[in-house]
């Protein structure tokens, strides 16, 4: 296992809610990864750890092999790849991404 696997890794099992994602939760640099911050913002979650994949190429590309999809952001809640930003705003509209970060204690 590489390093770049072990610190997402550690990453994911660590926090209860990690976002990778392009730039900050501040200053998003993707439409997408904007979307989703909106959207977590929107759903109250209160530890929510962003992870800027734009700093470390590694990180990039490992978060991608990581969960075997091709596409940034990246939301994991409670050490599981939920989804991208599609899959995150279809959760949110049904009401069903709150119940999942409340299990989590994310607010």
């Amino acid at each position: 296992m590489s390093e770049v696997e072990n610190f997402i890794r550690e990453t994911v099992k660590e926090h209860p809610v990690v976002l990778f994602m392009k730039g900050t939760a501040q200053f998003p640099q993707c439409g997408f990864s904007g979307k989703t911050i909106q959207i977590l913002r929107e759903s109250g979650v209160k530890k929510l750890v962003t992870i800027n994949v734009l700093d470390d190429q590694e990180v990039r590309e490992g978060i991608k092999r990581f969960s075997n999809w091709p596409t940034i952001p990246q939301l994991y809640v409670k050490g599981e790849f939920i989804g991208g930003s599609d899959i995150v705003s279809e959760m949110h509209a049904s009401g069903e991404l709150k119940s999942v970060l409340q299990q989590a204690g994310a607010f």
